[in-house]
């Protein structure tokens, strides 16, 4: 490093939440490099505690309105393994379609919205109405799908009331699955047309080899079912995600980090790219590969063109479920079961990477404590130490070209800051 540069940049924008960019070079040595995380803590695992075990689902998806669904999902995974409740295939079925929707919604606002703009030398998606009105057209398509099907399955994507602990509680009919496939195959077409897009972005030229983590299961391209795969050392239990996790706290974020085997790691739609491309479908494939995409890939930039590599195999994978869906007799299932205490654990990927939540009930079906883990926080080390590897490559820049590479790295991660600040460990002294 030759240069002095001193940038702070007070509230990252096109992510979602409050944080803050603080780096300072001076003499050619790196003095202070953060990602600070200014959201107030929310508290979440303390409000469902003391809570019935059918209220968890509906009061944790409220961490966020992006990412509610997942929530609901690794809540009710975490439920049901304290329970030993072992779901029917038409309810992993329908939580598959779930899945589609929030992928939809989640990866469409973040690949177009938030992410395209800063190639194109915009401030924000609204200037590319001009220039671009039929890939913005097609993005609010793409984006108005997801919150469709969630709709369709759940009731509605954001906090759905439908979910339940064993088995959801609305069917949907042969005519909306029809409807599901028709709509996930226009998906793909307009995903085809976008290729070029893509293509025609420059994405900067970077390389961090890091620890990637993900759920795996062999055979899958694993969503919402696995153990914990990590590329640095391999599979393990989903049982074990404290060991992967490792929460420690630092004194400029309200959100914890987390590490395992070296000092940070990845998660999201890269991570699950690297550890699980094999089991893409072949549409989802041919895409990566159009797009020069491959495994292992280690710019963390390029976490947005895995998005759009997943949307791909998301809407092949929702259009399986919903055949099947069709093939197969359709009912409501009793959602009643026998109570008793127990601690589970649920894992589950959603856009932003592997999200924990573990419960414990006590013999009423009580919560007597909770825990949440967010992907976001998991990967707040690593866009530190993306931070770190960058800058010393780019100091020969202006400031305002080096401030925005470092938005758009953190922009990359597609991070849910307001997710990630959900706890803060409180001492309290007593003065006497």
């Amino acid at each position: 490093m030759t240069n002095n540069v001193k940038i702070n940049v007070h509230h990252i924008t096109r992510v979602e939440g409050h944080g803050n960019i603080k780096v300072d070079i001076r003499n050619g040595e790196l003095k202070e490099c953060k990602l600070e995380i200014v959201e107030a803590p929310r508290f979440f695992e303390a409000m469902v505690r003391g809570r019935p075990y059918y209220e968890a689902a509906l009061i944790t998806s409220r961490i966020c309105g992006i990412c509610s669904m997942g929530h609901q999902l690794a809540s009710l995974a975490a439920s049901e393994d304290a329970f030993g409740i072992q779901i029917s295939a038409q309810e992993r079925l329908l939580r598959r379609l779930l899945n589609c929707g929030e992928f939809f919604e989640s990866h469409t606002l973040h690949i177009y919205f938030l992410a395209v703009p800063d190639f194109v030398g915009a401030k924000s998606v609204l200037p590319l109405v001009a220039t671009h009105k039929d890939v913005v057209v097609r993005a609010l398509k793409l984006k108005r799908l997801g919150h469709w099907v969630g709709d369709v399955i759940g009731g509605r994507l954001i906090h759905s009331m439908a979910t339940h602990v064993k088995a959801i509680t609305k069917i949907p009919t042969d005519e909306q699955l029809h409807e599901i496939i028709a709509k996930l195959k226009e998906a793909k077409a307009m995903l085809r047309e976008d290729v070029s897009v893509l293509k025609r972005l420059k994405f900067p030229d970077f390389e961090r080899e890091t620890e990637y983590i993900s759920l795996y299961k062999p055979g899958t391209y694993a969503f919402l079912a696995g153990n914990i795969y990590s590329s640095d050392t391999g599979e393990t239990s989903y049982k074990n995600y404290r060991e992967m996790t490792n929460e420690y706290l630092v004194d400029h974020s309200t959100a914890k980090r987390a590490k395992h085997h070296r000092d940070s790691f990845m998660v999201g739609a890269l991570a699950r790219f690297n550890n699980n491309h094999e089991w893409l479908s072949d549409d989802a494939k041919q895409l990566a590969e159009d797009l020069g995409l491959r495994a292992p890939c280690y710019n963390s930039y390029l976490n947005t063109v895995a998005q759009f590599v997943e949307l791909m195999h998301v809407a092949d994978d929702a259009m399986d479920a919903a055949q099947k869906l069709l093939n197969r007799e359709r009912q409501l299932e009793d959602h009643t079961f026998p109570v008793h205490a127990g601690t589970g654990i649920g894992a589950v990927e959603v856009p932003r990477g592997i999200l924990y939540h573990e419960y414990t009930y006590n013999d009423q079906g009580y919560m007597e404590k909770a825990n949440c883990i967010i992907p976001t926080a998991q990967n707040l080390n690593n866009v530190e130490n993306d931070f770190r590897a960058l800058l010393p490559t780019i100091t020969h820049k202006s400031q305002e070209e080096i401030t925005l590479l470092l938005e758009m790295m953190v922009r990359a991660y597609d991070p849910c800051i307001s997710c990630s600040a959900h706890i803060l460990d409180v001492e309290f002294v007593d003065e006497d």
